[in-house]
């Protein structure tokens, strides 16, 4: 129920706003992507000649109970000022607040709709809410009612504010407006990627179509592009006006798309959020420090796989660890059985144990491994949950698990140039060949770096892999072209630049020239390094400089991304046996050695 005029407080603005006084109309376009089509504007109120921000004035509505009134009237003056032969539909902003408190009814937002002497299906309503939703059961109702009369549904600011899985879930809306924090920006953030990536897998399967709102820079509208989301909104494509928009500005228009962009990614070696202690835990049995040591050797007896015995207090804490070597190496030494056998355990128990709570990340447990107490590699360690011993791990565990998920990072990004690694690579040139587009696969590698590594050591190698990082990013157009290292001095850089040839050139000529400063004179002056070859000879190389094979690539000669990579790799092949800084190949010539 709307509240009674004898509640109301007084608002000189608001009474003269809901009056029709002062309320103006703005339009914001939203763009069809697929050709850059105004097909709809937002409808935005604004107040005539005064200071008080639309935002201000509904916190006023809503807090005098008026909240429906002045929805209804700015839905009426949206209405009756659109120019609907030109302008596309017409998207009205309406709460779930003033719904649900039965201050705005259906019937009556299809009455003022249709004050504007249009069909019904021309309208979109928007669900905004800055509250939860209690009721969501309710306002489906309410809105199923609207969709009956032919109105269309959609979901506001979803990823901010209260617009939520469940509001989308049971709205069932035609299209979901993505907040402009997940959209702004995106180019360069690889965790609104990722959620945007997988909103757009969500409303596939919802039947939703998204709006990305929010939209300021080229570089973001090509990323939305590129993820399949259909429409936008936002300051490149046109800023609020009262009058309809009837194209995207020039710079949208003339931007050219036809590039694959670059997905932003996170720079870290490693991510091993999600894997715990718990992935080590085995269930071992423990004993108390009443129990004595012919207990230990039995337990040992029937569990021969276990390294050590943890002991625990009557509370369940942790006290220590019992060794299986070191306790069979003491009850076998002369009398010890007989005069320690019915002694508590605690006597050949190490008190100072490993202890690890089963919710502790496995990178934060590999500082274990560089620690100067080596015993976990024997003992293993006590694994606890609120203090109270759970079971225990193995150092062997821990080794093998920590090896493997440093491979498995490293497969994703380089643990030394944080560029991209094998897989992204794979997945970046599986994107190039699906969308059909050429480009340019060039494989970097380094001649003569073994001897160069013999002769200074990998710290001065690393600088040299981490000089060759930095020159290719120097070099590359970074919204178009990807820069991943396979490994070692292997580095792959995808071109779609026109100019790829003039940039792998470019390339080659700044790195040999900067890593001039990372020899010694005398190796200089002679032109050469001494090293052993790889049959074990004592013989001279050349200096260590830069090679690139490329392959240009034609997407329809190719089924996948390791034909790509291996005829890329042949390429380099090719340049580094017959001395070519660079060579390259077209995708019709065979690839050879």
């Amino acid at each position: 129920m709307c509240t009674p005029d004898s509640a109301v407080s007084s608002d000189p603005l608001l009474d003269t706003v809901l009056r029709g006084r002062e309320l103006l109309a703005a339009f914001q376009p939203v763009v069809r992507l697929e050709d850059n089509k105004v097909v709809a504007h937002e409808g935005l109120m604004r107040i005539a000649g005064r200071a008080c921000s639309p935002l201000e004035l509904l916190d006023r509505a809503r807090a005098a109970g008026r909240l429906g009134e002045l929805e209804t009237v700015a839905a009426g003056t949206l209405a009756r000022s659109f120019d609907f032969d030109r302008g596309g539909r017409l998207l009205v902003n309406l709460s779930a607040h003033a719904i649900l408190q039965g201050a705005l009814r259906p019937q009556q937002v299809i009455e003022v709709l249709l004050s504007a002497g249009r069909d019904l299906g021309r309208f979109v309503i928007e669900i905004t809410e800055r509250d939860i939703v209690e009721d969501v059961g309710r306002l489906a109702d309410a809105l199923g009612y609207l969709r009956a009369a032919g109105i269309r549904i959609a979901l506001d600011d979803f990823g901010n504010g209260h617009s939520n899985f469940e509001l989308w879930h049971e709205l069932s809306p035609e299209y979901v407006k993505l907040d402009r924090y997940l959209i702004h920006h995106i180019a360069d953030s690889p965790g609104r990627l990722s959620i945007v990536r997988s909103l757009v897998q969500v409303a596939e399967s919802l039947g939703a179509e998204l709006v990305a709102e929010g939209v300021e820079r080229l570089q973001d509208l090509a990323i939305i592009k590129d993820l399949g989301i259909p429409y936008a909104q936002g300051y490149l494509l046109g800023r609020p006006a009262s009058e309809v928009a009837l194209a995207v500005p020039a710079e949208v228009r003339e931007a050219r798309f036809e590039k694959l962009p670059v997905w932003p990614r996170a720079r870290r070696a490693s991510d091993f959020r999600g894997v715990t202690a718990a992935h080590l835990l085995i269930d071992a049995p423990s004993l108390t420090d009443e129990a004595s040591n012919f207990d230990a050797e039995q337990l040992f007896r029937n569990h021969p796989d276990l390294p050590s015995l943890p002991v625990v207090d009557a509370d369940g804490q942790p006290l220590g660890l019992i060794n299986r070597r070191v306790f069979n190496e003491r009850m076998a030494v002369p009398f010890a059985r007989e005069l320690n056998g019915r002694k508590s355990c605690v006597l050949l128990m190490h008190a100072a144990p490993i202890v690890c709570d089963v919710g502790q990340s496995i990178d934060a447990m590999s500082e274990i491994l560089l620690g100067e107490d080596q015993r976990y590699l024997s003992d293993g360690f006590i694994i606890t949950r609120d203090g109270r011993y759970l079971g225990v791990g193995t150092g062997e565990a821990l080794v093998r698990r920590v090896t493997e998920l440093r491979i498995e990072a490293a497969r994703y990004a380089n643990p030394l140039t944080l560029l991209p690694g094998n897989i992204p690579i794979s997945e970046h040139i599986g994107r190039l060949l699906e969308t059909g587009r050429s480009f340019v696969a060039a494989y970097c590698d380094l001649n003569s770096f073994k001897p160069y590594n013999d002769q200074y050591g990998y710290f001065r190698g690393d600088r040299m892999i981490r000089l060759v990082a930095s020159t290719l990013l120097k070099h590359v157009q970074p919204s178009m072209d990807f820069v991943g290292h396979v490994g070692g001095d292997d580095f792959v850089v995808l071109l779609q630049s026109e100019d790829w040839e003039r940039r792998c050139r470019d390339i080659i000529a700044d790195f040999n020239a900067a890593s001039r400063a990372l020899f010694d004179e005398p190796d200089l002056a002679r032109g050469v390094l001494e090293s052993e070859d790889r049959s074990g000879r004592y013989t001279t190389f050349p200096l260590t400089t830069l090679t690139i094979g490329v392959v240009q690539v034609d997407p329809a000669r190719y089924d996948s991304a390791e034909q790509v990579a291996s005829d890329a790799a042949a390429a380099k092949r090719h340049a580094k046996r017959h001395g070519l800084g660079l060579h390259g190949v077209a995708t019709a010539e065979p690839v050879t050695e």
